[in-house]
């Protein structure tokens, strides 16, 4: 098995054929950490890694011993107030208000494979073959409560699950008011901070600084994980790029409140915490109860940050990513919202789908208006039946008639929220999360339902499920249009209310499992006003996410190359819209929208039938072109060559698994003129095969070895290395290139 125990010295070696990862049970019996890092072989004792000097101002835990004190210590799950001032992955309050605790070593267990975690989204082995868990249980004897800390290290990926579970064990309550999911002390700063902040239209952005001492942090009190930052972190050394280097991402497998933060002591070590967000939260630990914390994910690489980004798309693709759609291509939709808004008939979506299944498009999406008395977005959400004024053959019949066309039917829904002007909220005005004698703040005209009470997710199953059951519904769009004011549920006493946040959000993920149970077939895809909940916890539950409310393509090389640092294109909704575009009316070729929109789940979001001929050629021609490397685009190995947070040019590359295949996508956003020869390396291929590479239109380029590509290049001179006739602003090539 890939994790020893050292029963002399008490220390586990966790590795695989990639990396290591080294912890001790120090001699106050509680955890320390040795190494994270590159692959290094086993011994027997690594003490000599444990760095315990006597410093001034500092505080020592035995007697008239000055060689141990926790301040000086890398530590697994550290503690505040016993001798460590720096902050603690956990607390835990007492009935007499004290936090302090000493949770000891009892036992371990080390077994073949990865449990489960009860209503929570997680990585999962289907072999236990896959993976090796190691279990440390820790103790407080004065209190009697449990701490369990979970690893678990793939054997195929640079990864470790790590999470920490809560036993209370003693006949009174206790208060969680910080439990993370995670904790690793390094043992030194040399490190760039790398975060994916932004808002609506503008996610995922690429912000890099050198770490700094004192804390520097990322998180959500919005009650998802936000656009404005995202719950996954990257720490590289300063010389670390795409290519080469060493790198450490941490993720965080859940869609609520999170803080992510790196604190950097006097003594230049860094510690990384990541989980749920302490702001606002308190979980109350009943007698003879647990509490689970989410699962967070640790990659480390030493060959850069598309090795990094690779494994957590490996990863996430076969071990978070759950059934039928997991391994299958995404079918190729039109969505009908920018081409009618809410003023829809059938005759006119019947139009809109006949057209599209012409072009070959595969799915039809109904989005926003269907039901109640949705004509705006004042009224009718909640009311999860069909408006027949509308639709007078029921979502049923129109289902039917796009089935007939042999077409896929899909649907929008936003089960999370409710209008005043809704019947919902005339019968249940309780079910709203809002603070008593308070005033209830508004958001798009909606407010939140409280999900934190069972009956309310109840309520809302039992409608989607008769929509999804009788329209024989084969996609769902699942929008979330407003964060959580006013926290607070009258099914809770005051004791409880730090917990309807982490409580909301299990409800989210209870209906997902619930809908997926009784509906195994149908492909979710998850959005929040675009990317507001773009995280790993959704993927367990929908294997796509629609990236951005913003579809301009020069927008979205953005926004994918920076969701590309942790999830894969297979999860990426990108669809070609209108021009000029409606966020930003921005003009784009078709071409170009189409090349960007191909590396992710392809569809398209605009009136089909006000294309000219030319242009619905084009469409045509796109979708038999996805269709033909949709394989390729969706689960090949993806590289970042160029992006734009740093160039003019950017380039994206997919290879296919046996290397026999690959795609690279050439954009260039703003046209130059007299511009240099220019070059790209292409990394990922066989050096020995020969590959033929040809561009999107047939035109061929010749013959070169994977050996010539990846050391010499490509030629991507284009005509701006001139006069320049020819290109354009927001200029794209594909190149195709294929063994022989």
């Amino acid at each position: 098995m890939p994790i020893k125990y050292h029963q002399q010295s008490r220390e586990f070696h966790l590795y695989n054929n990639h990396i290591s990862y080294i912890i001790k049970i120090l001699r106050n019996d509680q955890l320390g950490q040795l190494f994270f890092g590159q692959r290094v072989p086993d011994r027997d004792n690594h003490d000599y890694l444990v760095e315990n000097t006597y410093r001034p101002v500092t505080s020592y835990v035995y007697d008239n011993d000055y060689s141990f004190s926790l301040g000086n210590l890398k530590q697994e799950y550290p503690a505040y107030g016993t001798t460590d001032y720096r902050l603690p992955a956990f607390e835990l309050k007492q009935p007499n208000g004290s936090t302090i605790t000493n949770f000891k070593y009892v036992s371990h267990k080390i077994f073949a494979g990865k449990p489960t975690l009860s209503g929570l989204p997680a990585t999962y082995t289907e072999n236990d073959d896959d993976a090796t868990t190691l279990e440390v249980l820790l103790h407080d004897s004065l209190i009697n409560v449990d701490l369990v800390i979970s690893y678990t290290i793939f054997n195929h990926y640079n990864a470790i699950a790590r999470n920490v579970r809560f036993i209370n064990h003693a006949k009174v309550p206790y208060q969680l008011p910080t439990a993370m999911s995670m904790n690793l002390d390094l043992p030194d700063d040399d490190f760039d901070w790398m975060q994916f902040s932004g808002a609506w239209g503008r996610e995922r952005q690429l912000k890099t600084s050198h770490l700094r001492p004192g804390i520097q942090s990322v998180g959500s009190t919005r009650g998802a994980s936000s656009h404005m930052q995202n719950p996954f972190i990257i720490l590289k050394r300063p010389h670390t790029d795409d290519f080469q280097g060493e790198a450490y991402g941490f993720s965080l497998v859940y869609s609520g409140n999170f803080l992510a933060q790196a604190e950097v002591d006097p003594y230049k070590v860094t510690r990384i915490q990541v989980g749920i967000n302490p702001f606002h939260f308190s979980w109350k630990l009943g007698p003879q109860q647990s509490f689970q914390t989410p699962e967070a994910v640790m990659v480390y690489t030493s060959k850069g940050l598309n090795n990094l980004s690779q494994n957590f798309h490996h990863l996430y693709q076969k071990q978070l990513v759950r059934g039928y759609w997991r391994d299958r291509q995404r079918p190729i939709l039109v969505n009908n919202w920018e081409a009618t808004y809410f003023d829809f008939t059938e005759e006119k979506l019947l139009t809109l789908a006949k057209t599209a299944k012409k072009l070959g498009i595969e799915l039809f999406v109904l989005d926003d208006g269907w039901f109640g008395k949705r004509t705006t977005e004042t009224a009718g959400l909640g009311d999860w039946w069909v408006n027949h004024d509308r639709l007078p053959d029921g979502i049923s019949g129109l289902a039917a008639k796009i089935h007939d066309l042999g077409m896929m039917f899909g649907l929008w829904f936003e089960p999370e929220m409710v209008n005043k002007d809704s019947e919902l909220y005339r019968h249940h005005p309780d079910y709203i999360i809002t603070t008593p004698h308070r005033h209830a703040s508004q958001g798009r005209k909606q407010y939140v339902l409280d999900f934190s009470r069972p009956e309310v997710v109840d309520y809302v199953y039992q409608l989607m499920a008769k929509v999804l059951r009788e329209g024989k519904v084969d996609y769902v769009k699942w929008d979330m249009n407003r964060n959580i004011t006013e926290c607070f549920s009258s099914a809770y006493p005051a004791d409880q209310q730090g917990e309807i946040f982490h409580r909301y959000i299990l409800g989210v993920y209870r209906l997902y499992d619930r809908l997926i149970h009784d509906f195994p077939k149908i492909l979710f895809e998850s959005c929040a006003s675009g990317g507001g909940r773009f995280d790993a916890g959704m993927l367990y539950y929908a294997p796509q996410a629609w990236t951005s409310d913003d579809s301009d393509a020069i927008e979205r090389l953005k926004i994918q190359t920076g969701t590309s640092y942790c999830y894969p294109t297979s999860s990426m909704g990108a669809h070609v819209s209108i021009s000029p575009n409606e966020q930003l009316q921005r003009q784009t070729p078709l071409k170009t929208r189409a090349d960007v929109a191909f590396f992710g789940a392809f569809g398209y979001e605009l009136d089909l039938n006000a294309l000219s001929p030319d242009e619905l050629l084009q469409v045509k021609r796109q979708v038999t072109f996805m269709k033909k490397h949709r394989q390729l685009f969706q689960f090949g190995t993806f590289y970042r060559l160029k992006t734009p947070f740093n160039s003019n040019i950017v380039s994206w590359l997919v290879v296919s698994s046996d290397k026999k295949h690959a795609i690279m996508g050439y954009f260039k956003i703003l046209n130059d003129i007299n511009a240099e020869y220019r070059r790209q390396r292409i990394p990922g291929l066989d050096p020995s095969i020969e590959y033929q590479v040809t561009e999107e239109d047939g035109a061929q380029l010749g013959s070169f070895s994977g050996n010539e590509l990846a050391n010499i290049g490509l030629v991507t001179t284009d005509a701006s290395a001139g006069e320049n006739k020819e290109t354009t602003d927001f200029y794209s090539r594909l190149f195709i290139f294929d063994a022989h």
